[in-house]
């Protein structure tokens, strides 16, 4: 034999999702009185065998006496066990093939249903060793073949150190008897193997984790599927994200890590220096000095519309893309808006204040309905124009005010000045968004112009209304109701006390910045953003990204991926395809767009490559970031 490097590979719980005997014992007791009871005890003996709580051949011994299985059985079982292949076994299945000469299957299970399910990539039946079946002349299995090496304690060992070979020797499994063969000396290194089931010992005593198969023959520089395993990209998510948009990464095979509140600035300096994808709601400051210190940092999720929190122009110059959820909440924020308005028309709150303190004052004094009212809104985006149909449906007038010229719905009135809307409105709800010249937007001055007993609403960005001015005229009495949902300093956790000027006024509604907090607004946003995230780190797509340029990209097929970003300077295209061309590279596809800070050019290339050609398109003076896909 060689002297190169050898692969052996567990089979159940390893090659495949399950552990085969348990399988079968469903097939063969389907029916039986005792199935159920029978199956759990052949799952506590097989626990207790990979765990090394009791020998092999006991384990063996007790859970063939429980099958009561037929050779007839097998069919369906190896129909099964073809189903349950392990997911990166099955994408790095061309990959298994190429190297399955260096790949030995060594299990303590049985070849009758192994060789079928393994020869299909491209492994033989001499490279299986495993137990034997016996049968009597009725076709019952009555037991196994014990002078097979792999019936007896130690049996994993003791048959890799009776085939004497040369080279390294490389163990991948889930049990406590694959460990066996590395403390006995013979493998050069023990990989745990996690992707379907983890053994505390097992782990405990490997050389390595390995979550899947891409992890494997990426520490080991074989070929696979994936240029990166997924589970080596950590994931920070912060602010109690959805446990749908947690379960939709987690699936996506990454590392992922959940805090349930904000963090400051010196604190997420330290959590992100080794994550690569961030994801946060509003609370959460992402900032020049917090980029600084993530150099891992691929992508950006604000699972929310806004991204003023989050330094864009330095996620841009870092190569950062930033994804955020401009529709998936839009639904109940103008839901929220049409309550609140309705409410503080009706003068609800204080009602509602005053018959818990035990006070009956029944009057329609102060009391309107919102039909026939005129209705401004300020920003007609996603929100503005959605709460335009909204309102209109139930019988309001409505105008807006923009900075754009925008196509009006319905009947709605587009104002030609902020002025006008503010003078001519019954009611005023902000929608505009976070960036810094927004702050301080809604001055003293703009409140003093506004009809007397107007309602006012900012379910928008904290920052952009003047806190104290709008105290001072609700106190006067000119604005008559207030609903408020964000503020310009918002508490990190629910554990921390909400301090605001505006506590304690009359006719206000205030809220902890839930404008976008619905179960089905959360659950759409943690759909959508990991879903844009995914498809940036698996194709380079930029759909949706807010900082981004937008190019929408086809999944990669055979087919090597190479994604530049780099400073917006003239030439650097010419230099990538410089390089390429000095290494004989033919392009089949190319995609370039730029925004004002930065250029993104995806490469697909249909041959192998050096790895001095990635040296040196790195090495070109404007390049940010650069990262290959295959």
């Amino acid at each position: 034999m060689e002297n190169h490097k050898h692969f052996v590979i567990d089979f159940d719980s390893t090659f495949t999702r399950v552990e085969a005997l348990d399988v079968l014992c469903e097939i063969s007791l389907r029916g039986q009185p005792d199935a159920q009871e029978s199956l759990a005890k052949i799952k506590e003996i097989t626990d207790l065998g990979m765990e090394g709580k009791i020998s092999f051949r006991e384990s063996l011994e007790n859970r063939l006496e429980i099958l009561r299985a037929h050779k007839s059985h097998l069919p369906e079982l190896i129909a099964r066990l073809s189903d349950q292949v392990s997911d990166s076994f099955q994408r790095n299945k061309e990959f298994v093939r190429k190297y399955a000469g260096q790949i030995y299957i060594l299990s303590n299970g049985f070849k009758d249903f192994i060789v079928p399910i393994v020869e299909h990539f491209g492994i033989t039946e001499d490279r299986v060793f495993a137990n034997e079946f016996t049968y009597d002349e009725a076709g019952n299995i009555v037991g196994f073949n014990k002078e097979n090496l792999l019936s007896e304690n130690n049996g994993k060992p003791n048959k890799i150190r009776s085939m004497n070979l040369k080279g390294e020797v490389y163990v991948l499994g889930d049990g406590y008897t694959d460990y066996e063969i590395k403390k006995a000396g013979i493998a050069h290194k023990f990989y745990a193997f996690t992707e379907n089931v983890r053994r505390a010992n097992v782990l405990q005593n490997a050389d390595h984790e390995a979550p899947n198969l891409d992890e494997f023959l990426y520490v080991n520089k074989m070929e696979r599927a994936l240029s990166y395993p997924k589970s080596r990209i950590n994931v920070l998510l912060l602010e109690n994200i959805h446990e749908h948009g947690i379960k939709k990464l987690q699936e996506e095979g990454y590392n992922v890590k959940v805090h349930p509140a904000g963090m400051d600035e010196d604190e997420l300096i330290e959590a992100i220096k080794d994550v690569s994808i961030l994801g946060i709601r509003s609370k959460t400051q992402v900032t020049k000095k917090v980029l600084e210190s993530a150099n891992r940092l691929l992508a950006v999720g604000a699972f929310c519309i806004g991204t003023n929190q989050i330094d864009l122009l330095t996620c841009q110059r870092k190569g950062v893309a930033v994804f955020n959820a401009p529709f998936s909440n839009t639904r109940s924020v103008v839901e929220m808006a049409i309550a609140e308005l309705i409410m503080l028309m009706r003068n609800l709150p204080d009602k509602s204040v005053s018959m818990h303190q035990g006070k009956w004052n029944k009057s329609a004094s102060g009391s309107f309905e919102v039909r026939g009212k005129t209705l401004g809104i300020i920003g007609y985006g996603n929100i503005g124009a959605q709460l335009s149909v909204v309102a209109e449906s139930i019988g309001m007038k409505v105008q807006f005010y923009d900075l754009e010229e925008k196509l009006a719905l319905g009947n709605a009135v587009q104002c030609k000045s902020l002025e006008e809307l503010l003078s001519t409105s019954d009611m005023i709800t902000l929608h505009i968004d976070g960036r810094k010249e927004n702050n301080g937007f809604l001055t003293e001055k703009h409140f003093s112009q506004m009809k007397d007993g107007v309602i006012f609403l900012n379910l928008s960005r904290g920052p952009v209304v003047d806190i104290a001015g709008l105290k001072k005229y609700v106190l006067t009495g000119k604005i008559r109701g207030v609903g408020v949902d964000v503020f310009p300093e918002e508490p990190l956790s629910n554990n921390d006390e909400f301090i605001s000027e505006l506590r304690g006024l009359p006719n206000t509604i205030l809220t902890p910045h839930i404008g976008g907090s619905t179960l089905e607004a959360q659950e759409n946003i943690a759909d959508f953003v990991p879903g844009k995230i995914m498809e940036y780190i698996n194709t380079g797509s930029t759909s949706n990204s807010v900082n981004f340029p937008n190019i929408v990209l086809p999944m990669l097929k055979n087919a090597h991926r190479f994604i530049h970003i780099h400073r917006n300077e003239p030439g650097v295209l010419a230099k990538i395809n410089h390089e390429l061309a000095a290494h004989n590279l033919n392009i089949v596809g190319q995609y370039l767009k730029t925004n004002e800070e930065i250029g993104y050019v995806i490469t697909d290339i249909n041959k192998d490559y050096d790895e001095e050609v990635i040296k040196n398109l790195k090495s070109i003076k404007e390049t940010i970031r650069f990262r290959v896909l295959y």
